[in-house]
């Protein structure tokens, strides 16, 4: 994670009324922002820790960029706002995953029979960001916009696998919860990412849920992976001839809406 550290108070003149110079709190204020841009989700006492400031002084930074919807707060923690994610371009690709991928989620649980789960990166964590749901009265599902962790989970590994060297670093120096007795530890995940990488798609067995099997491939347009294409359910429906035909679904899937993003984002021809 790149880190902002502030100067000393008085090492720059014209200090305010506060004791900190215009420059220095400008650097503090964007210290604070580059934590939760980063991080996608955190609480004060991370972004002061991030940011090498007091949590008071985190406080007034934070009330400042809410104000000026940058930042915004879910229960006690907080995350990038509308209009970072407008600002870094996040926001209209979130809207054109969400609007090209619905139908493609649908095919792929009336395919399946199974939860099919549309997720991206924010900073060091993983969101939800559209899914249909199986039929089934037992079934595997997220909330819309629930921040998950990057590191358990089909959809969450493999976009932690294709992140930015210094995201995948962030995660793995951070404590891992074991959520479940099959959640992979610090040495094992680390040796995961590279064949996942390599591999193209990624199997898991009740990493994050209990008795739940996922498959997921990464979605890929302008050489980039933008986000994660997943299909979800329990054990007992989900075996090895269900996970083979997931996958060769979910792999024509990710080819369509890659496709699709790549055409949406090309320039209009002219003339």
């Amino acid at each position: 994670m790149t880190r902002v550290v502030p100067c000393g108070a008085g090492d720059a003149g014209g200090a305010g009324r506060s004791g900190v110079s215009p420059g220095v709190s400008f650097q503090r204020g964007l210290s604070v922002l580059i934590s939760v841009a980063e991080s996608g989700e955190a609480r004060v006492e991370k972004i002061a820790a991030d940011a090498g400031i007091p949590v008071s002084t985190v406080y007034r930074y934070l009330r400042t960029l809410r104000e000026l919807d940058l930042v915004e707060e879910r229960a006690g923690t907080y995350a990038p706002g509308w209009r970072l994610l407008e600002i870094s371009g996040q926001h209209l690709t979130h809207t054109r995953l969400v609007e090209l991928g619905h139908g493609l989620l649908q095919e792929l649980t009336d395919a399946t029979g199974e939860t099919a789960v549309l997720t991206v990166r924010v900073g060091t964590r993983a969101m939800c960001l559209r899914q249909t749901q199986s039929p089934h009265p037992i079934r595997m599902a997220f909330r819309i916009n629930q921040l998950l962790p990057l590191y358990a989970g089909a959809g969450q590994r493999l976009l932690l696998a294709h992140a930015p060297r210094a995201v995948i670093d962030h995660v793995l120096e951070q404590p891992l919860r074991g959520i479940t007795a099959r959640t992979l530890g610090r040495a094992q995940l680390a040796t995961e990412i590279d064949r996942v990488r390599q591999s193209g798609f990624l199997v898991t067995r009740g990493e994050l849920s209990e008795g739940a099997v996922a498959v997921a491939v990464p979605v890929v347009a302008g050489g980039e992976v933008l986000c994660a294409l997943t299909v979800a359910g329990p054990e007992n429906r989900c075996g090895s001839a269900w996970r083979r035909h997931a996958q060769s679904r979910l792999r024509a899937a990710g080819r369509q809406l890659g496709e699709l993003l790549e055409h949406r984002a090309a320039p209009l021809p002219i003339g």
